[in-house]
């Protein structure tokens, strides 16, 4: 699998009041309604997870804010800018973006994976050794990983060079679609500590994809439960906690109401 590398532009820009909005969003796959008629409005500088069961609908609603997926019907404006089939490559270059598999390049090293969307972009060496030490901090690996090949390392470090990745370019918008979700309990909760530290250190608008309710509530502001192609409910966490929209909601945050942020 070739994975896809995001760069983002160097040039400071205003950003708009939301990261992503979606208005009356429709998407089918096949037979499915992978999207139903989908209106959101995420917010600037937080982390929003989107939180179902598989075949919610979930990754299909990142594919679409990113434009790996054109919806059928409806309109989504990412980074204040409405994504067209003209415009989709050049917004790209402002988010970041990271899987489950990590997808890292077997056959290069881990600098040259990290830094591979620097070198597209075109970054001096210097440029690149500097921002790959920063986020080599941020992430606590090694020196010493950069000179071994993806399989040399361990799940959380690989998950952790996917990260430094995405996080190459200083991306405006950040999308995470179950970056975690293959690791186990303790390592899981190691990277999920870092991931608190760098929004604490460097705030990013943030989608995180999961279909884990305690993930959810510890590392996001806002929750987006998904169902069946249909947002369920939209708020900020502690909200959906107390005040659960319809039952599907409640049963799954039940047991989690004094596990808000």
């Amino acid at each position: 699998m070739v994975p896809i590398i995001l760069t983002t532009s160097t040039t400071d820009r205003q950003m708009p009041e939301f990261a992503t909005e979606l208005t009356n969003v429709c998407l089918r796959r096949g037979s499915v309604n992978a999207l139903d008629n989908v209106s959101l409005a995420i917010p600037v500088g937080q982390t929003t997870a989107v939180l179902g069961a598989s075949g919610s609908g979930k990754s299909s609603l990142v594919q679409v804010i990113i434009g790996l997926l054109n919806a059928d019907s409806g309109t989504v404006t990412t980074l204040g800018v409405k994504i067209l089939p003209e415009n989709q490559r050049e917004l790209r270059r402002n988010i970041g973006y990271a899987i489950q598999d990590v997808a890292l390049l077997p056959h290069m090293k881990i600098r040259e994976n990290v830094t591979l969307p620097a070198v597209l972009g075109q970054w001096s060496r210097d440029r690149q050794d500097e921002r790959l030490a920063e986020l080599l901090a941020l992430m606590h690996l090694p020196d010493s990983v950069l000179d071994r090949y993806p399989h040399q390392l361990s799940g959380g470090q690989q998950q952790r060079a996917g990260l430094c990745r995405a996080l190459m370019l200083r991306p405006a918008l950040l999308l995470l679609d179950e970056p975690f979700s293959g690791l186990d309990t303790m390592t899981r909760r190691s990277i999920h500590e870092q991931f608190l530290e760098l929004q604490q250190k460097v705030p990013i608008s943030t989608v995180l994809v999961t279909h884990d309710p305690e993930e959810a509530i510890r590392l996001s502001q806002f929750i987006v439960v998904m169902r069946s192609g249909g947002v369920q409910q939209f708020d900020r966490v502690q909200t959906v906690l107390d005040q659960p929209a319809n039952d599907y909601v409640r049963d799954l945050m039940t047991g989690l109401s004094g596990a808000g942020p």
